[in-house]
């Protein structure tokens, strides 16, 4: 399967997407750090959207996200700070044991409400406050993980009119979170790693003139 191959599941090329995401909200959890580092060294320079990450990580140490993800990306790669205004192009990641949301500005909110899926940070609360920012400026995508987070929170991008993208289940390290993102619904995408990163890069190309 080549970029020219891809089509959504209403019968859309990536490519008709370009432009009209502002910002794209990625969860994980079990195998990211390895769906990550194929994933993000691939975004371009030129990646037009804020990219916010939440990956489940033990909240008692402190996050080396940063450290591993920096060195390797084109994009500016950072810790997500609380009432940090959110910039084009760049990388946030969730601080371990805070919840991240986005919040009027937009801006980034943090939260020590309680867990959500046993998670904190949690996915559900990140693309659900993403989605009423957004609407259908929004980009959400499901990757490897061992629980359920997530699901309702990409449900909530698909009602807003955001764009949702899963990774297919049977190519995922845990298969457990894409599934149950699926369970919820369709997603516009449903394709193996590779695949989703071909069309991640055209949602965050500009618009063709």
């Amino acid at each position: 399967m080549n970029g020219t191959d891809i089509l959504s599941s209403s019968g859309l090329r990536p490519e008709a997407f370009r432009g009209r995401v502002s910002a794209v909200v990625l969860g994980v959890s079990a195998g990211g750090v390895e769906a990550l580092s194929f994933l993000l060294p691939l975004l371009p320079r030129t990646f037009r959207p804020a990219l916010l990450i939440v990956l489940h990580i033990p909240p008692e140490r402190p996050s080396l996200l940063v450290d591993i993800f920096a060195p390797r990306c084109a994009l500016p790669v950072r810790e997500a700070q609380d009432k940090e205004p959110v910039k084009p192009g760049t990388v946030y990641f969730a601080p371990p044991d805070y919840h991240l949301m986005v919040d009027t500005g937009p801006t980034l909110s943090l939260s020590v409400d309680e867990p959500v899926h046993y998670s904190r940070p949690s996915i559900d609360v990140l693309f659900e406050s993403a989605a009423y920012i957004y609407g259908a400026r929004l980009a959400a995508i499901i990757l490897t993980g061992a629980n359920e987070d997530g699901a309702r929170g990409l449900a909530a991008v698909r009602a807003a009119g955001g764009v949702t993208l899963v990774q297919s289940p049977e190519t995922a390290h845990m298969p457990v979170m894409p599934a149950a993102a699926l369970a919820q619904g369709p997603a516009d995408f449903v394709l193996p790693l590779a695949q989703l990163a071909q069309v991640l890069g055209e949602l965050g190309a500009a618009s063709k003139a």
